[in-house]
């Protein structure tokens, strides 16, 4: 069965960032045991990643690479903010480095890491930790099946073989 439209992917990943001397990290990675399910073309994973996943098959081995533009954007500077400490009165002050759950005025929830704790503001960077980032996935499918109709319906994996349950 090939991936497309309203498959359930299972696959297995290594996700490596290149450094500014052309050397790589691996960031993150998923085993057979638990692979990264997901329902494919449903929007929940980066346009250009299923692009080079489209027609596979199970035991199929991919490898490619995704420019910053195609993965989590370029580092935007102005996405760096400055949040009055006021807004954090009754609760313990964010630690530098640390992620800070954020919601804006339309209820989605993103994150910001905390850069720095200044006299008055908390200044933290909004842009994706992987923004401005060149990434390549390496990686084998594990499965490929139908999705359910209540799947389809909810737009994401549920019960067996969905280890990312919403």
């Amino acid at each position: 069965m090939k991936i497309e439209p309203n498959k359930v992917v299972s696959l297995t990943y290594d996700l490596y960032t290149k450094e500014e001397d052309d050397s790589e990290s691996l960031v993150e990675s998923t085993t057979v045991e638990e692979p990264l399910v997901f329902l494919y073309g449903a929007g929940q994973m980066l346009p250009k990643f299923e692009e080079h996943l489209s027609g596979l098959i199970v035991g199929d081995n991919y490898e490619f690479e995704l420019s910053a533009e195609d993965a989590y954007g370029e580092y935007n500077d102005e996405a760096v903010t400055k949040l009055p400490k006021s807004m954090f009165e009754g609760n313990e002050l964010p630690e530098e480095g640390s992620m800070l759950p954020l919601q804006d005025e339309s209820g989605h929830h993103f994150q910001g890491q905390v850069l720095a704790i200044e006299e008055d503001v908390v200044v933290v960077d909004l842009n994706h930790p992987m923004a401005g980032q060149e990434l390549r996935f390496k990686g084998q499918i594990t499965n490929v099946r139908d999705a359910s109709a209540e799947e389809l319906e909810h737009g994401h994996v549920h019960g067996e073989d969905g280890h990312m349950n919403h």
